[in-house]
């Protein structure tokens, strides 16, 4: 594997040391030296732009419902930090416990002094459609990230499972690039196939195991790929293997000091 280096990503900041999709987690992801972050983002009920994974809140705060339900101010009221073990007991550590917006995120990229991808994920289904990719596309152009810069130290990457989001980002940002993830095989995907308006394939660990001609089939037909979620030795060294372009992982700081020692 002399010169192979897959980029490592964050998956929601490396859920595994940190509470998810806090700032705290990514500034410390940063900081362990991952090449890249991952979030989801979802819309409130006041249209804007969260990180939060679950379409409810009941498993990473301490509210109820949904989250497109709720406004930012009532999100904002909420801690989403102290479920975690990885939270210190008694303290406030508003970096660790408040609801992160893209906004807040892209801002800590930009300011990390430091060259950054970042994957974000739109999660469908959702009540507001498409609405969700037209207010990230607005968002990047806002921040000139919707045309992809080389020299640029921030660089964007949408996700979907949705093969229909994925063209929705084509038709706004058609430079921007984007991830078709997978949980199960489509038909043609399996050849290598990809939907129109992904350029990446996306496929969880476990369909990797279990369909072994898979990444194959995607390398052979010139496509990229990005696993997810990757956090034990043995599926590390699957995709690696595998030689897959990017590695998605609850544990940056465990996939970096293994690829360090290669």
């Amino acid at each position: 594997m002399t010169g192979y280096r897959p980029l490592v990503f964050a998956h929601r900041g490396g859920a595994d040391a940190l509470p998810e999709h806090t700032l705290g987690a990514y500034l410390r992801a940063l900081d362990e030296g991952a090449d890249g972050l991952e979030c989801d983002v979802r819309l409130t009920r006041d249209g804007h732009l969260v990180c939060v994974h679950d379409s409810r809140l009941d498993r990473t705060s301490n509210g109820r419902g949904r989250v497109s339900s709720k406004t930012l101010a009532e999100l904002d009221a909420l801690n989403f930090g102290s479920w975690h073990p990885g939270y210190p007991a008694d303290a406030e550590l508003p970096d660790l416990s408040r609801l992160l917006t893209l906004e807040r995120l892209l801002d800590a990229v930009h300011s990390s002094g430091r060259r950054v991808r970042l994957l974000i994920e739109t999660k469908h289904p959702s009540r507001y459609g498409a609405e969700v990719e037209r207010r990230l596309v607005r968002m990047l152009r806002h921040h000139g990230l919707a045309e992809p810069k080389p020299d640029a130290d921030v660089q964007v990457t949408v996700m979907s499972f949705a093969a229909l989001a994925l063209r929705r980002i084509r038709a706004q940002a058609p430079t921007l690039p984007t991830v078709y993830l997978l949980e199960l095989v489509p038909p043609g995907v399996g050849r290598g196939r990809l939907p129109f308006g992904a350029q990446t394939a996306g496929p969880g660990v476990d369909l990797v195991r279990a369909r072994p001609t898979l990444l194959p089939a995607i390398k052979a037909a010139g496509h990229q790929a990005y696993v997810w979620t990757v956090n034990e030795p043995a599926d590390l060294e699957l995709v690696l293997e595998h030689r897959v372009d990017g590695v998605i992982t609850d544990r940056p700081r465990f996939v970096l000091e293994h690829l360090a020692g290669m």
